[in-house]
C-alpha cells in the first residue's frame, strides 16, 4: 500500500522554555504536521550551560496540551533508562495521549554527557548490543502478559506492564542508525521505521540497501519498514529571503551536516523539489529542523511551510 508523504517537526529544546515548546507543538498540530520529535540530551554539544529541558518530561506535558499530534524522541538513548521501566513509561504515555506515542530508539553517542551524569560509556559495539536487548525487552513488555528475559546486559522476570499501550500490537518503534554491522541489522530485525540521521542522508540509498540485504536474512519484507529522514530545512518566502537565511544556517547548523549535500532548501518551489527528490529515494516521513528554530520568525516559517509546501505534496505517495 502506498505511503503518503508526511512531515514532522524535529525540535531541539536548547534555550527554549516549556511555553515556547508548547506553542510550537500546538502550531504543528494546527498546521497538519504528523508529529513532533525531541532529542534526548541533557544539553546541546558545545554549550552545556544553556537551558535544555529533559525530553521525556516535555513530551508528557505536550501530550496533555495536544490532541492529534504524535509524540516521539529522535532518538531516546537506551543507556539512560532501564528498558523495562522505559517500556512502562511508554505504555503510560500512550494511554495518556490516547495512542500517539512514537518510540524512537538509539544506542547513544555523546560521551561527555554520559560521563558528566555518571553513566558508563562502553564501546559502540557494546552499546549496540545493549540497544538490541533493550528493544527486545520493550517489545515483550508491550505484548506479553508477564514477560521474562535474560540477556547479557539486562534481565527481567515476570515483569507485568499494565495497562498495555493503546496502539496495537504496540507503538511503532523507529531506530535511528547508520552503523552497518549491528545497528542496521537491528533495524531489519526489529524496527517499524528507520530514521536516517541528517549527516548521513546523502548516503541513504546505500544504507537502505544494507537494511534490505539484512531483511532477506530474517525473511522479512523491507516494505514493512518506514523510512524517515532527519533533515535541516532552510525555507525562504522567495529567493532573496532564502539567500539571506542560507549563510546563517550553514554557520549555525553546518556542524550537524553538510547542508549543501543534505538539506531541504530554497523558496517554496525549491523546497518542494527537494522533498520530491528525497521521496524518490524512499523517504516518506521528513523530520525537519527549521534553520530559524530559535528565531522570532519560527512560527512564520512553519506557517509558510504549511501554506506553500505541504499542499503541493499531500497527494504524493511512494
Amino acid at each position: 500500500m502506498p505511503r503518503p508523504i508526511q512531515f514532522a517537526l524535529f525540535q531541539p529544546q536548547v534555550g527554549l522554555n516549556f511555553s515556547i515548546l508548547k506553542e510550537r507543538a500546538l502550531a504543528a498540530e494546527e498546521y497538519g504536521f504528523h508529529s513532533i520529535w525531541l532529542p534526548d540530551h541533557m544539553w546541546v554539544r558545545g554549550a552545556p550551560q544553556l537551558d535544555y529541558l529533559e525530553s521525556w518530561t516535555v513530551l508528557s506535558g505536550l501530550a496533555a496540551a495536544t490532541k492529534k499530534l504524535r509524540l516521539g524522541g529522535l532518538v531516546f538513548c537506551n543507556s539512560y533508562r532501564n528498558p523495562a521501566f522505559f517500556a512502562k513509561m511508554l505504555a503510560t504515555l500512550d494511554n495518556i495521549s490516547n495512542g500517539r506515542v512514537e518510540v524512537g530508539m538509539g544506542a547513544g553517542w555523546m560521551d561527555e554527557e554520559y560521563k558528566a551524569y555518571g553513566y558508563e560509556f562502553p564501546s559502540g559495539g557494546v552499546r549496540a548490543s545493549q540497544l538490541r536487548e533493550g528493544v527486545e525487552i520493550i517489545k515483550k513488555m508491550f505484548t506479553e502478559e508477564k514477560p521474562s528475559y535474560e540477556g547479557k546486559y539486562y534481565k527481567i522476570t515476570e515483569a507485568y506492564n499494565n495497562p498495555k499501550p493503546v496502539q496495537k500490537p504496540h507503538p511503532p518503534i523507529t531506530i535511528g542508525a547508520v552503523a552497518e554491522q549491528k545497528m542496521l541489522k537491528l533495524v531489519a530485525q526489529h524496527a517499524d521505521g528507520w530514521n536516517c540521521p541528517a549527516a548521513a542522508s546523502h548516503r541513504l540509498e546505500k544504507k537502505w540497501g544494507v537494511i534490505v540485504d539484512y531483511c532477506k536474512g530474517f525473511g522479512r519484507d523491507p516494505e514493512e519498514i518506514t523510512i524517515s529522514e532527519q533533515v535541516i530545512g532552510v525555507l525562504g518566502k522567495d529567493t532573496a529571503d532564502f539567500e539571506r537565511k542560507y549563510p546563517m544556517a550553514k554557520q549555525t547548523l553546518g556542524r550537524l551536516a553538510d547542508l549543501d549535500k543534505t538539506s531541504l532548501r530554497g523558496d517554496p518551489a525549491g523546497f518542494i523539489e527537494g522533498v520530491k527528490e528525497k521521496n524518490r529515494k524512499g523517504v516518506t516521513l521528513f523530520t525537519i529542523v527549521f534553520s530559524d528554530m530559535a528565531e522570532d520568525d519560527f512560527l512564520g516559517t512553519s506557517k509558510l511551510f504549511a501554506r506553500e509546501v505541504m499542499p503541493a505534496l499531500r497527494q504524493m505517495a511512494l
